[in-house]
């Protein structure tokens, strides 16, 4: 891991993953509010989001009274997310070295991030760090086991040309063990459920997409593409 290869990551999301980011206020989806209703959310907490882009979880939880803290390596995100939620502490900076004290939190959240990450076990051990004794930490994670790619026919998503590592949920479990965490529950994202993934471009892909939504609906954990992880201190 080197300053220059976070650079080059960083140019990445700055210049082409982020390259139209919108800060504008959004009502959350309703996959947020199930996460929230999950965590049993209570105003107050304090939620860390590592690498939390635009901002949209932190919206969420904000607008249910927690006091949100996030962090991510595009400077064009923190940026937005400042502007949306001026309420909010934000670092840009790696998931590698949190500026934060450690027990600081009373949630911690790494959605869809973590394959990203290139030192990821280094980056569970912080967030183990800053987590309070007694914190949830919810990590959401791709997962090898997903039928379409381990057929070959889904190779991964746009982050894939800087860093992107699909692992299996026993892998991912080892991990999260050896960062020093405790998984307390699993279950499906379902967040493909929804219209505006189904029916965008390419248009030639909605029936495949439409197919892997209701699929995953039927199809057990193991076969799930992204599946959370609720951890706690060990």
């Amino acid at each position: 891991m080197s300053q220059d290869e976070h650079r080059q990551i960083a140019k990445f999301y700055d210049e082409i993953y982020y390259h139209e980011i919108k800060s504008t206020v959004s009502h959350p989806s309703c996959h947020a509010l199930q996460l929230i209703k999950r965590l049993h959310l209570a105003p107050g907490d304090r939620l860390l989001d590592v690498a939390c882009g635009a901002g949209s979880w932190l919206a969420a939880v904000a607008q249910h009274g927690a006091d949100i803290s996030g962090i991510d390596i595009s400077e064009r995100a923190i940026d937005a997310c400042q502007r949306r939620l001026p309420e909010g502490v934000f670092f840009l900076g790696i998931a590698e070295q949190l500026p934060f004290d450690s027990h600081s939190f009373d949630i911690v959240t790494c959605l869809g991030s973590l394959e990203h990450f290139l030192d990821q076990p280094a980056a569970l051990r912080e967030m183990a760090r800053v987590a309070k004794p007694n914190a949830k930490l919810v990590i959401l994670v791709p997962n090898a086991g997903f039928p379409t790619y381990r057929f070959g026919i889904y190779r991964g998503t746009q982050q894939q040309t800087v860093r992107e590592t699909i692992r299996s949920l026993d892998e991912w479990r080892k991990m999260l063990e050896e960062a020093g965490l405790e998984i307390t529950d699993r279950w499906k994202d379902l967040h493909v459920l929804s219209r505006s993934w189904i029916v965008r471009p390419p248009f030639y892909m909605v029936p495949l997409r439409l197919f892997q939504a209701l699929a995953l609906t039927i199809w057990p954990l193991s076969w799930q593409y992204q599946v959370y992880h609720l951890c706690r201190i060990r």
